[in-house]
């Protein structure tokens, strides 16, 4: 399983520099990154029940807590949306995966050919900070 999970993390590394995001709130920094599922290998997707296909994307976050030496991932309860251009909202739903000492919440979601959808998140990590941000990226489907 570490494997998977080293595998997807390189997948994440070698998206384009935009994915490369974070939000500070307190002493939370929130890693984020939103990308098409055919962007992680076959194996991840039956390892973590993923969809795989050029219609579908995936939110990973991941929680840190930057007053602790070495910025360890910490638990948080993260819940969101996700917008498009014409008012539609969806709720998203996130897993938690722990793989050592890692901890990643992930979410799918569908997507249209050039689509834009603004991420509304509200992380809660307890007294390491807690609270909302948002974001906007630009989608491609991939047949």
């Amino acid at each position: 399983m570490k494997k998977i999970l080293t595998a997807l993390f390189f997948i994440m590394a070698t998206i384009p520099a935009h994915a490369e995001q974070f939000k500070t709130i307190k002493n939370s920094e929130i890693h984020y990154s939103a990308f098409n599922s055919t962007m992680i290998t076959p194996e991840v997707a039956t390892q973590y029940k993923l969809k795989r296909n050029g219609y579908s994307a995936i939110l990973n976050i991941s929680v840190l807590d930057k007053s602790q030496l070495g910025k360890p991932a910490i638990n948080a309860k993260i819940t969101g949306t996700s917008k498009n251009l014409i008012g539609q909202t969806r709720q998203l739903e996130f897993k938690q995966v722990k793989e050592g000492s890692a901890i990643y919440y992930l979410t799918e979601f569908p997507i249209s050919d050039e689509e834009n959808l603004t991420f509304n998140i509200n992380v809660d990590a307890g007294n390491t900070g807690s609270g909302p941000f948002s974001f906007t990226q630009k989608f491609y489907i991939e047949e």
